[in-house]
C-alpha cells in the first residue's frame, strides 16, 4: 500500500492540509483542506487567531479521515518564522500571538544595539537584522515590562505551539528556532549570553530538537474527534522555507534558490555558517536546514507588495484577479520606475500603491501612472533585488551560482520568473509550487524510514512534478538599468 503523510502548511495568507502519497519512485500531493489566514487587530496589537487556526487544523484531520485516509503514517506542521505564543504555568495560551508586522518592535533594533553591538550579535547568531525577529519582539515586552511576560512560563514558536496543542509535547524545533536570532549559530543551542545581555527570559525557552523528531500521537480527545488514532505527529521542520529548500529538485553543483511567496528568500545551502563581517555587511542570515545544512540567505520583500496593492485596490472598489494584473503589467512600459522592495515604508503601509508612489517621488522618479505600471514596477524591482543578493552570495562563495531554482507560490508568476532570469543573467527553473508541503512530507517519510536521505527526496520531486525553465533575455539592457538603480538597493 502507498505510504501517506499529512502536511499542514500555514502561511501568512492561507493554510493548507495536503496529503502526500509515496508509491515507489513517485510522490503525489492532494489538497485536503484550504483555509484563509490573516491577523486581526485585538487588544491594541496585530494578532494571529490561534484557536481558529487550531480548529482549521482539526478540520483538516477530520477531512483526511472522511476521505478514507485513516491510515496516514504521520502529521507535520510548518509555518512562517519568528512569531510565538506564551503559555502560563497551566499550559494555557495567555493571549493570541502577536504578528511580526505589528508596530511593537519599532525602535527595538536601536535599543538592542545599545545592549549588544551589531558585530557581537551577528557573530553569535548569524541572523539578518530585521525588526520582526523574535529577539526584538521579546525585547519589546521586556522594555514595556509587559504583564504577559511576567505571567508566562513557556514560549513556543508557531509550529511548536500547534504541535503542543495536538500532542501535549513542548519543544523548539531547530529550523524554526533558528529564525529567532536567539540561537548560537555554531552550537545550535540557545545563546545564553545574549539572553543575559538583553535581560531576556531564558527560562521560557524549550529544549531544541532536530527536524524529524517524533513528538507522539494525537491527544485522545483530538484522536477521537478526528478518527486518526494511529498517526504520529512529527516535528518535520517547523519553518516553511526550510521545508521548501529541502525539496528543491536541484542537480547542479552550484545552485541558488528563491522561495517566492509573501516574502522572497534568496540563498544557498552551506555546511557551515558565515559569521564574519562579510555576512554581516551583506545582512545575510544563517538559518537551520532540515538536512543538517545551513541556509545562507537574505530575506527580502516578496509578493507582499503585489498582494497589498491588490487588496487596497479592491477596498477602493476595483477588484482584480492576479492574472489580470499580470496581463496589465506585461503591456506596461519597461523600467518606468524602480523601488527598493526592502524599504521600511513597505513593511505595512496604510496604502501600498500610495507608498510606492511616494517612494518614487522621494527618489526623483515619476510614480506609476496605472495599475499595470505599478505591478510592473514591483516585479522588475523584485528581480533587480534578486540580482543584488545573488551577486553578494557570489562574493562570499568559492564558486558562482550557475542556476536558480524558484519555488513556492510565486513560481506561478511567469512574468516575474522571466524578469528574474533577465535580471540575473541565469537560467531559472520554476517549480514545484508546493515545495514547502513536499519538504514537510519528505521529512516525515525520512523520520518514518520510508526515504533514506533528502537527496533521495529531491530525486522523487524531480521524477514527480513538472518544471519549467526560463532562459535570460535582453541581458545587456537589464544590466544597464541595474547599474543605474543599484544605489537604491541597500
Amino acid at each position: 500500500m502507498p505510504n501517506k503523510y499529512l502536511a499542514f502548511d500555514l502561511g501568512a495568507e492561507s493554510g493548507r492540509a495536503i496529503l502526500g502519497t509515496l508509491a515507489g519512485d513517485h510522490l503525489s500531493l492532494t489538497e485536503i483542506h484550504r483555509f484563509e489566514n490573516a491577523p486581526i487587530m485585538q487588544a491594541g496589537h496585530l494578532r494571529w487567531q490561534a484557536s481558529r487556526l487550531l480548529n482549521e487544523l482539526q478540520q483538516g484531520l477530520v477531512r483526511a479521515a472522511q476521505q478514507g485516509h485513516r491510515d496516514i503514517a504521520a502529521i507535520g506542521i510548518d509555518t512562517w518564522g519568528v512569531d510565538f505564543g506564551l503559555l502560563d504555568r497551566s499550559d494555557q495560551l495567555l493571549e493570541n500571538p502577536v504578528a511580526y508586522r505589528d508596530a511593537r518592535t519599532n525602535g527595538m533594533v536601536e535599543r538592542g544595539f545599545e545592549l549588544i553591538p551589531a558585530e557581537e550579535l551577528y557573530a553569535l547568531t548569524g541572523i539578518q537584522i530585521m525588526p520582526i525577529n523574535t529577539l526584538y519582539q521579546l525585547l519589546s515586552l521586556v522594555e514595556a515590562k509587559a504583564a504577559v511576560l511576567q505571567a508566562a512560563e513557556s514560549l513556543l514558536f508557531m509550529p511548536d505551539l500547534f504541535n503542543f496543542m495536538l500532542t501535549g509535547a513542548k519543544a523548539a524545533e531547530y529550523s524554526i528556532a533558528s529564525t529567532s536570532q536567539l540561537l548560537n549559530a555554531r552550537t545550535r543551542a540557545w545563546a545564553a549570553e545574549l539572553f543575559a545581555r538583553l535581560n531576556l527570559p531564558l527560562r521560557l525557552m524549550q529544549p531544541v530538537i532536530m527536524p524529524g523528531t517524533r513528538l507522539g500521537k494525537l491527544l485522545p480527545p483530538i484522536a477521537g474527534a478526528t478518527g486518526l488514532r494511529t498517526a504520529e505527529v512529527i516535528a518535520c521542520g517547523g519553518h516553511d522555507t526550510a521545508c521548501a529548500v529541502a525539496a528543491i529538485p536541484a542537480q547542479a553543483a552550484n545552485w541558488a534558490y528563491i522561495s517566492s511567496g509573501t516574502w522572497s528568500l534568496v540563498g544557498v545551502e552551506r555546511d557551515e555558517p558565515i559569521l564574519d563581517e562579510r555576512g554581516r555587511n551583506y545582512n545575510f542570515t544563517n538559518e537551520g536546514g532540515l538536512n543538517n545544512k545551513i541556509r545562507l540567505l537574505r530575506n527580502t520583500m516578496g509578493l507582499w507588495l503585489l498582494q497589498r496593492c491588490r487588496k487596497d485596490w479592491a477596498a477602493a472598489g476595483a477588484a482584480h484577479e492576479y492574472a489580470e494584473l499580470i496581463a496589465l503589467a506585461e503591456r506596461a512600459p519597461a523600467f518606468h520606475a524602480i523601488i527598493d522592495p526592502d524599504a521600511p515604508v513597505f513593511i505595512n503601509p496604510g496604502n501600498m500603491p500610495q507608498a510606492i508612489a511616494d517612494f518614487c517621488r522621494q527618489t526623483q522618479q515619476a510614480p506609476p501612472a496605472s495599475k499595470g505600471a505599478c505591478v510592473r514596477t514591483i516585479l522588475e524591482s523584485l528581480a533587480f533585488r534578486y540580482r543584488c543578493i545573488i551577486a553578494r552570495i557570489n562574493a562570499v562563495s568559492a564558486a558562482p551560482v550557475e542556476v536558480i531554482h524558484l519555488v513556492g507560490g510565486g513560481s506561478q508568476n511567469e512574468l516575474l520568473n522571466q524578469f528574474t532570469a533577465n535580471a540575473t543573467g541565469l537560467p531559472v527553473i520554476a517549480g514545484p509550487v508546493e515545495t514547502t508541503a513536499l519538504g514537510n512530507v519528505i521529512s516525515q517519510a525520512i523520520s518514518c524510514g520510508e526515504i533514506a536521505t533528502f537527496d533521495e527526496g529531491r530525486t522523487l520531486v524531480r521524477n514527480s512534478f513538472p518544471l519549467k525553465e526560463y532562459l535570460p533575455r535582453e541581458v545587456d539592457r537589464w544590466s544597464e538599468v541595474y547599474e543605474k538603480i543599484k544605489p537604491l538597493l541597500r
